[in-house]
């Protein structure tokens, strides 16, 4: 309960809309909520690349 009450709890919700809307363009947009193949190597290639797209996105709005 005194960590619940401390500033440094209070400040984290500010920050968290940030990751929850990668994780939902991830998800929703990239196919990251369903495997599309077998196999751990596959699901970690498709991971690897649906977070390479969204980096390379950010990237070009930033440029």
């Amino acid at each position: 309960m005194a960590f619940q009450k401390s500033d440094y709890y209070k400040e984290k919700p500010k920050y968290r809309y940030r990751i929850e809307a990668k994780n939902n363009e991830l998800k929703n947009v990239h196919g990251y909520d369903r495997a599309s193949s077998y196999g751990i190597e596959n699901i970690q290639m498709q991971g690897a690349m649906a977070i390479f797209a969204v980096n390379l996105k950010r990237i070009l709005k930033l440029i």
